[in-house]
């Protein structure tokens, strides 16, 4: 793990020396873990109350399900959706590191402008709105750069060598803080995903930080034959794997069993 790696968050350097964990808060009816889902705004009050008290380090906030195969709803209903949301959000923590999660621009910028956000995290890597790099750089904001390949199967070398040509892009046009997440869940096939899995520890080649996303996701479940909702053991097992090659950041919706296993790695390795 390279412990000289941080992010700047709006002005707040947050050094990665210890793995941050990121707790899900979905503001919509049907993301594929029934349990994450907050439309309302005493659901929504809980799960940042909770994560908080449980050590989440960010808080990520989406208001239109991303889920392989889903119909996204429409730009209006998100950013409906998503100021509900974040305003709920900032009123029980005014000061919290928020991420949000969405591949449209404008609703970007409104999160970053209206409501103090400081990461943009994008399933699409840049590839569903134009415009979506260039509102980051103008933003200021961090950047969550996944690898999202559904239709062709992906070797990591291949998903290493995008992501790195499209974070050099990103820092060209100004956006000095760009975290890699290689779309685990987002490949074909759960050979494809699995793969990537084994390399993970390439993608520190590229000297940035790496954010993995496993919670409850279908290459747990469908591994084990069980369900998503009796997923968090399978995903605790897949955390700890990720946290021994690298990952900085886990993105996850049970932030108690992220927080203690990265207690349990950072003890093992001395990094706390």
């Amino acid at each position: 793990m390279d412990n000289s790696l941080s992010l700047n968050l709006r002005g707040r350097l947050v050094s990665l020396r210890r793995p941050l964990v990121m707790g899900i808060i979905n503001a919509t009816p049907d993301s594929f873990f029934a349990q994450s889902r907050a439309e309302k705004e005493e659901a929504v009050k809980y799960r940042v109350e909770l994560m908080l008290a449980q050590g989440a380090d960010i808080l990520d906030i989406g208001a239109c399900s991303t889920r392989p195969g889903a119909q996204p709803c429409d730009e209006v209903e998100e950013m409906e959706r998503l100021r509900a949301a974040l305003g709920w959000v900032r009123s029980m923590a005014p000061s919290a590191a928020l991420s949000v999660d969405t591949f449209r621009a404008d609703v970007a910028r409104m999160a970053v402008e209206e409501f103090g956000v400081a990461i943009v995290n994008d399933v699409t890597g840049g590839q569903a709105d134009a415009r979506m790099f260039r509102t980051v750089a103008q933003t200021g904001s961090a950047y969550v750069l996944t690898h999202n390949e559904t239709l062709h199967a992906v070797t990591p070398r291949d998903v290493l060598q995008s992501l790195v040509k499209r974070a050099e892009r990103l820092h060209a046009m100004g956006v000095c803080n760009v975290i890699l997440d290689p779309g685990i869940g987002f490949k074909p096939s759960r050979a494809d995903d699995f793969a990537i899995l084994r390399q993970l520890a390439d993608f520190r080649e590229a000297g940035l930080p790496l954010l993995v996303g496993l919670s409850r996701k279908r290459l747990v479940w469908e591994t084990l034959n069980i369900t998503p909702a009796c997923s968090l053991d399978g995903t605790t097992a897949l955390n700890m794997y990720a946290l021994t090659q690298g990952a900085n950041i886990l993105r996850v919706h049970d932030v108690e069993a992220a927080v203690q296993t990265v207690k349990l790695f950072c003890k093992v390795m001395s990094c706390d």
